[in-house]
């Protein structure tokens, strides 16, 4: 039986989340138990618990499985777990964050699809924005790089809610404790080999950083919606002139969005890549024909920079590769 408490901020937190037919996603960790507690306490949410195991902790990943359906059980609520060795999933990204990632994502989609769901509700709240923020800084994000995670995103056609991105860590792990809910804690949370956990532990040790990489991200976010709202669209042939003409940000946003277009992968399309392409456009003595992420070869030519198709030796040659 689930507690009942009177309405709290992180009851008002979910309430953004309309009604209807949800997945959830629950590794077991503290962050995604609490979530789905506070869904819970929603009579007009009918909740499916999407649960990957990644396999990649022996015993302790089949651990994280059990728990979450013995959680499931005892909530009432319908649960799917696989494990990613059982995910016909092809073209995963080599870097293991991003391929998990894209493996979850795959099995929420297929949730969604098979069980006629609204989307999936993820746990991403406060901090993990400020420590993203802070790693992207580190490698030199731009304006969209370091925009805070939308509330709402379609990704690939998913319909993805983040309803905690206004919430702190440790008031999940608070409602956590006053309810008695254990959670499961990944021993490589705390392992200084990776990045995100030296973060962490720097943003404890200066708490003041997260309200101002709060506000960074905020910030960014606003700047990339200004952006994506007044950026004029840009045809397979760019004219120079386009870019030439316009405020550094407002370019580098159509260079983003072309190379996009034309099949450059968006995760690689760093400030320099970008300020690559604008140049080619603004500077004559530019090199006229530029390799770009994805194999993307840009040419230009006329006062039009297009994208230049591989000869047919090199294309048949990446066929065998």
């Amino acid at each position: 039986m689930i507690q009942t408490v009177a309405a709290s901020p992180l009851d008002d937190a979910t309430a953004s989340v309309p009604p209807g037919r949800w997945a959830v996603g629950v590794s077991g960790g503290a962050d995604s138990v609490a979530l789905l507690l506070l869904l819970c306490r929603r009579p007009d949410l009918s909740l499916t618990v999407v649960h990957l195991n990644h396999e990649m902790r022996g015993p302790n990943s089949h651990g994280d499985e059990a728990f979450v359906v013995s959680l499931c059980n005892r909530l009432g609520v319908p649960v799917v777990t696989r494990r990613l060795s059982e995910l016909k999933l092809t073209d995963l990204p080599n870097n293991p964050s991003a391929r998990f990632r894209a493996a979850r994502l795959a099995l929420f989609r297929e949730v969604v699809r098979r069980e006629r769901l609204d989307g999936v509700l993820l746990a991403h709240h406060g901090d993990d924005v400020a420590e993203t923020t802070l790693q992207r800084l580190l490698r030199g994000g731009g304006v969209r790089g370091l925009a805070a995670l939308r509330p709402r995103a379609s990704v690939g056609g998913l319909l993805v809610v983040r309803p905690l991105l206004r919430v702190r860590r440790n008031d999940l792990r608070q409602l956590l404790t006053r309810q008695g809910q254990s959670w499961r804690e990944d021993s490589s949370n705390s392992s200084p080999r990776y990045q995100r956990n030296r973060v962490r532990l720097l943003l404890a040790e200066h708490p003041r950083l997260n309200d101002a990489l709060l506000d960074v991200a905020d910030a960014s976010g606003a700047a990339r919606d200004w952006l994506t709202r007044h950026a004029p669209p840009a045809e397979a042939r760019l004219p120079v002139g386009l870019l030439a003409d316009l405020p550094a940000p407002l370019a580098q946003e159509v260079a983003r969005r072309w190379l996009v277009s034309r099949g450059a992968a968006p995760a690689e399309l760093s400030g320099a890549v970008l300020q690559r392409l604008v140049a080619m456009a603004r500077d004559a003595a530019s090199a006229p024909r530029q390799h770009f992420p994805g194999g993307v070869l840009v040419r230009r030519r006329g006062g039009v920079l297009f994208v230049e198709a591989p000869e047919p030796g090199i294309r048949d040659l990446k066929s065998q590769i």
